[in-house]
C-alpha cells in the first residue's frame, strides 16, 4: 500500500467516524455473513484482478443467492435454527 493510500484511508475513516478496527470487523463481518453488497464488491475486485475464471465466480455467487433465498424463504435465523435443534434434541435424546 503506498504512503498516499495509508493517507487517504485514514482520511476516509476520520470522515466516516470509523477507527481501523470498526472498518475491518465491519468487513470480515459483512464477509463472514454473505453480505451480497460486499460479495458483489469482492466479485467485481476477482473479475478485475483475474483472482477465478468466470465460471467459478458465477457458482459461488449462485450459492450465495441460493442460501439468502432459503433462508429468507423460511425466515430463519441462527438462533431460530439452534433452537431447532435443541428442541429435537430433548424430543429424540437417541438420535
Amino acid at each position: 500500500m503506498l504512503e498516499s493510500e495509508k493517507v487517504e484511508f485514514k482520511i476516509r475513516l476520520q470522515y466516516d467516524n470509523l477507527t481501523q478496527i470498526k472498518f475491518f470487523k465491519a468487513i470480515v463481518r459483512g464477509y463472514l455473513e454473505k453480505d451480497e453488497d460486499l460479495y458483489n464488491f469482492i466479485n467485481k475486485f476477482k473479475k478485475e484482478n483475474v483472482i477465478q475464471s468466470k465460471e467459478q465466480r458465477k457458482k459461488i455467487m449462485t450459492n450465495i443467492k441460493q442460501a439468502t433465498d432459503i433462508k429468507s424463504k423460511f425466515a430463519l435465523d441462527d438462533n431460530e435454527i439452534e433452537n431447532i435443534f435443541d428442541i429435537l434434541e430433548q424430543e429424540h435424546p437417541d438420535l
